[in-house]
């Protein structure tokens, strides 16, 4: 427990100075946790998804899919795919979080669009009578339905905005009330993305017999860095709300491998984590946890990925050898991008991250492209594992890129005999 307590401190130090200078614009320092309880709103507010929570909620730059419209209604324009989400958590006292939530990315011409529902149901609370003998029980439930539509207006910088409809149910008392989000995203470098988004704009506001509730505006801003080609993520975000706390989030996502990420993240007093997995090219599981005072809280989220853009490349056959029957493989190249494809390029890499071959082109890429194992001086390679992957780049700066995988070389005696080895094919 001492060593817990003593890297939450330590993170919690490296947040901060990460942090400061957003805190300093936001104008206000952070509360304590016990100042901000039952705030209007504050079910959907501090709501986290299974990928979000596990990088301490700092998402507001970072989020590339349906359900990221909670935090920045901005976000659809940094989708590739289609992309069907579900979520479940399971919270204290039999009180529970569900949340279904839908998206296509942007046209040419046309926004992105999203639709999603999220669903906040409580345990049993006891009814009593003015001298309190109990009546029976009761439940309260909450729910949002939040369309989003959110489009580029440059190539670096995109706008976001949500409607909402706000529906609370305490036993037999109903309300509903309805209210808007905007967003904006920015991508000041190729690896750097500034978000912000302003909630709550005009309402919901919530009349339950005679009392009012009116959630409160809410200000989110931060920043997300990538590096490692890609494959590592860290992002820091503050979140002010009129009359409230400002609160800081900090979290980090890696891939360690193309079908496993891992995520780390601290959130004003607690840490976090969470990994995903990709099940298959389109499917991708996510889990995600949180130390929090009354212990840990979990969830779990699936995701389907379908139509919309991408690149694709798979080689054919995966294992070949120059000296046998299969002395070349085949790449099959497929690739649909936002804006009308400008380049391209294959780039084939060894176990020490050096490109040993490359091809590239202007436009789309041809259907296959043929590669005989030798880099780009002719000379053959070792045999060995060699990874690749295409990324096309549409006439207005987007990326597209293909997932990564692995193509191998083998030969053994003097012939060249190679395996056979069966591939499943996405």
């Amino acid at each position: 427990m001492n060593r817990i307590h003593t890297n939450r401190h330590r993170t919690f130090g490296t947040v901060l100075a990460l942090g400061l200078g957003l805190v300093a614009l936001a104008g206000a320092g952070a509360f304590a946790e016990d100042q901000i309880g039952g705030a209007p709103g504050d079910w959907l507010s501090r709501y986290s998804s299974a990928r979000s929570v596990g990088m301490g909620g700092a998402f507001v730059a970072v989020a590339d899919e349906p359900l990221g419209s909670i935090w920045n209604p901005a976000c659809l324009a940094q989708m590739f795919r289609n992309t069907l989400h579900f979520e479940t958590a399971r919270l204290f006292e039999e009180t529970s979080i569900n949340s279904m939530s839908f998206a296509t990315p942007e046209r040419r011409v046309l926004p992105g669009f999203g639709l999603t529902v999220v669903s906040f149901g409580s345990g049993e609370f006891q009814r009593t009578n003015e001298l309190n003998d109990p009546l029976g029980t009761f439940r309260e439930g909450e729910t949002a339905y939040i369309l989003s539509a959110s489009k580029s207006v440059t190539r670096s910088v995109a706008i976001g905005a949500n409607f909402k409809i706000i529906r609370q149910s305490i036993d037999e008392f109903q309300a509903s009330g309805a209210g808007g989000d905007i967003g904006i995203l920015a991508n000041v470098l190729p690896s750097v993305v500034i978000g912000a988004s302003l909630l709550n704009v005009g309402g919901p506001s919530l009349t339950l017999r005679e009392t009012t509730e009116d959630y409160p505006v809410e200000f989110r801003g931060g920043f997300s860095v990538r590096f490692l080609s890609g494959r590592a993520l860290f992002s820091t975000e503050i979140d002010h709300r009129a009359g409230y706390e400002t609160r800081i989030h900090a979290g980090s996502e890696f891939w360690a491998h193309p079908i496993m990420g891992l995520r780390v993240g601290y959130y004003d007093s607690y840490v976090s984590g969470g990994v995903s997995f990709a099940l298959t090219p389109d499917m991708r599981f996510d889990y995600g946890m949180s130390d929090q005072v009354l212990g840990l809280t979990h969830r779990v989220g699936i995701s389907y990925r379908f139509g919309g853009f991408f690149a694709s490349s798979q080689a054919s056959p995966p294992v070949f050898s120059p000296l046998g029957t299969q002395s070349v493989t085949k790449f099959n190249l497929t690739a649909r991008t936002k804006a009308d494809a400008a380049t391209w390029n294959l780039s084939i890499v060894d176990k020490s991250n050096q490109e040993v071959r490359r091809f590239s082109g202007k436009g789309s890429p041809p259907a296959h492209i043929m590669w005989d194992g030798k880099d780009e001086s002719g000379l053959s390679l070792a045999d060995g594992a060699y990874r690749y992957q295409l990324v096309v780049v549409d006439a207005e700066g987007r990326l597209t890129q293909g997932r990564e995988r692995t193509v191998e070389i083998m030969t053994s005696g003097p012939q060249g005999d190679v395996p056979v080895v069966v591939s499943e094919q996405y």
